[in-house]
């Protein structure tokens, strides 16, 4: 065969073969050629689409636009997709629409001018983005309930003292009382009894809450905790990327899995990926770095900044609810991190690490054989 049948075959072989669609129009918007590949995006057969407008190709309002465009190209010169490319929306046989990024060049065959368009599928990537923020919008659902449950435990634990005290001072009070002779005496005991009634249904009902919340059943599995983590990062970067921050990525493979709530373990490490990139923004050199290892106790996540870090006798109490290091911060977050990680087991712990900042630690027990 020749050279000119060589490449005649080569041509169609590309054609047939080309995962991305491809079409050719003349300077009337006319479909030339269509590939196997659009046949399949597009579902029309190819003697459906040649010889007639691409047109048919497009949604409304494209549809009635597009040979406008074109015309306009041809007067002007001006490009508006030729040579650059763009996410455009494609309408199949059916009716239905689909996202695709459409790339035009513009060539000469036989003397006529033609424009070449090639279409990729962005199907799948939208769908992927939509279960990411899909599983950000769960996260972030989960993350309100745990903390208003978490907050609501602080609160019991916080309010119990106070009320003890005032109950103890009701009933001091009542005794005083009991030892005068008087009938106004007598009104003030009666009142008293009723303080001490209600002030002991209320430290019943802050008990009750907490008992209500210390004992919420979770869902736990066996998980790849790389996997978890990895998961959360990108939960972690929707709505708070920084483009200036390092992320350096240091798992140890092949590590055995662990039992965990995966909702509630990434939204702890959402919780201090965050916390990391807030306290980085100070600081030019922006470094997060997530590490994971297996220890003999179990398996150990560390998320470490360059940030400025915190004084150590601030690092004794940042689990504490109430304690924060942030200027506007309610220091709820961490508390509810410990919470989490003690409930499954392990434990959290912080100090300063190797990249300079902080540093957290935390350690979950290995899944049982069971």
């Amino acid at each position: 065969m020749n050279e000119v049948g060589d490449q005649d075959v080569l041509f169609r072989t590309l054609l047939s073969t080309a995962v991305d669609g491809i079409l050719v129009i003349d300077t009337r918007a006319i479909v030339t050629l269509y590939n196997p590949s659009a046949q399949k995006l597009f579902g029309y057969a190819p003697e459906d689409v040649l010889g007639r407008n691409v047109n048919m190709l497009m949604p409304s309002p494209y549809r009635e636009e597009h040979d406008g465009y074109i015309q306009n190209y041809l007067r002007t010169g001006q490009k508006k997709i030729i040579g650059i490319g763009r996410e455009v929306v494609g309408r199949r046989k059916d009716g239905t629409t689909f996202p695709m990024y459409l790339s035009v060049g513009e060539s000469i065959l036989n003397g006529a001018r033609i424009f070449v368009g090639i279409v990729h599928d962005l199907t799948w990537r939208t769908i992927t983005a939509r279960r990411v923020q899909d599983l950000q919008s769960e996260l972030l659902h989960a993350s309100r309930l745990s903390a208003m449950g978490q907050m609501t435990a602080a609160l019991a634990h916080e309010l119990n003292q106070p009320l003890s005290a005032i109950l103890n001072y009701i009933n001091a009070a009542r005794r005083t009382l009991s030892t005068v002779q008087d009938p106004q005496a007598v009104r003030a005991s009666e009142l008293i009894d009723k303080a001490v009634t209600q002030t002991t249904r209320a430290g019943q009902i802050i008990r009750q809450l907490r008992d209500f919340v210390e004992k919420r059943e979770t869902s736990r599995i066996a998980a790849n905790i790389n996997l978890v983590i990895e998961e959360a990062l990108v939960l972690a970067s929707i709505g708070s990327a920084d483009p200036n921050v390092k992320v350096i990525i240091a798992f140890e493979p092949n590590l055995p899995p662990v039992t965990v709530d995966k909702v509630q373990v990434q939204q702890v490490i959402v919780n201090l990926v965050r916390n990391s990139i807030e306290a980085m923004q100070a600081v030019a050199d922006r470094k997060l770095k997530l590490a994971t290892a297996l220890v003999p106790e179990g398996v150990t996540i560390t998320v470490s900044d360059s940030g400025p870090g915190f004084a150590p006798d601030v690092a004794d109490r940042l689990f504490h609810p109430f304690v924060t290091t942030k200027e506007k911060g309610m220091g709820i977050g961490l508390s509810i991190c410990r919470s989490i990680i003690e409930a499954h087991g392990g434990r959290i712990s912080a100090g300063r690490g190797e990249l300079g900042g902080a540093e957290f630690s935390i350690l979950l027990p290995i899944a049982s054989g069971d």
